[in-house]
């Protein structure tokens, strides 16, 4: 663990040229999305990135998780997306430190999913409005993640249009790859159909177990069927990255030297020295 700290601490990351924007998604529950997001963009934030989270999902756990408000009577995504609210509006600075925004979800975002189907260019909404917020902001985001609820309903496809990235988690258990096909073939309706620029680029391994055979059998068959999307660091099952969000803050500040953390660090570091696809830094 020493090591693997000292050489992140040694290492300065490449900032993206232009904004990456990742939708992170599943239609399984339980695999890590809203940890991943959070995590993600915290580790990021912390090397120096400005990074905005766009918590698209109605539970709201990734507001929670870094410290922003949202109750029911916040400007949040639901008034973005339905009632043409602007994002700077809505956005808010996380106490986590660095330049690390969040565009809160509240409650009312459960009902947005009825709200979109009557209304005009209804899975573009996001993305026109995300793309004047990144056009008109005054310093550059790097980076942007949306948390998806896990779910293929017009929030993830609104997810799936503003994005160019998709950024799968999936846990190394039982079942992981169960319904990942449709998942895929869900990405390739929408890239033909809504947003040509769509790609598959990230798949990160969560909820890992090197003690157990079931494990390391899932992540061997993961980066079998998907040898170039898959980030070489797993991330752990870990007490502290369970803890962190009831204290309002990413593992990354809750317990810097923990697994988790530097598993979480060494991914993010992956995933910039990656660069986007076609991109200078790749």
């Amino acid at each position: 663990m020493t090591r693997r700290r000292r050489a992140l601490e040694s290492e300065e990351l490449p900032l993206p040229a232009r904004t990456r924007v990742f939708t992170v998604a599943n239609q399984k529950g339980g695999v890590g999305k809203t940890t991943t997001t959070v995590n993600l963009a915290a580790a990021l934030a912390k090397n120096g990135a400005r990074v905005l989270v766009i918590d698209l999902d109605p539970q709201g756990n990734a507001s929670t998780a870094l410290g922003v408000e949202h109750r029911s009577e916040t400007i949040s995504v639901y008034d973005v997306i339905v009632n043409d609210v602007e994002i700077a509006e809505a956005v808010k600075k996380s106490p986590e430190g660095g330049e690390l925004y969040c565009l809160p979800a509240t409650i009312h975002l459960a009902g947005a999913e009825i709200e979109l189907v009557s209304l005009v260019a209804r899975e573009q909404r996001l993305r026109s409005a995300l793309e004047k917020f990144l056009e008109e902001s005054e310093e550059q985001f790097h980076y942007v993640f949306i948390d998806c609820p896990p779910s293929l309903g017009l929030l993830t496809i609104n997810a799936f249009v503003a994005a160019q990235e998709v950024l799968i988690p999936i846990q190394c258990e039982y079942y992981a790859l169960e319904g990942l096909s449709q998942l895929l073939n869900n990405i390739k309706l929408i890239e033909r159909h809504l947003n040509p620029t769509l790609s598959v680029t990230t798949i990160l391994l969560t909820m890992y177990d090197s003690r157990t055979n079931l494990s390391n059998q899932v992540a061997d068959e993961v980066r079998q069927h998907f040898p170039e999307q898959t980030l070489a660091t797993p991330i752990p099952r870990s007490v502290r990255i369970s803890e962190a969000p009831s204290f309002g803050l990413s593992v990354i500040s809750y317990d810097t030297n923990s697994p988790g953390s530097i598993s979480y660090l060494e991914a993010a570091a992956e995933i910039a020295r990656r660069g986007a696809p076609g991109s200078s830094t790749n």
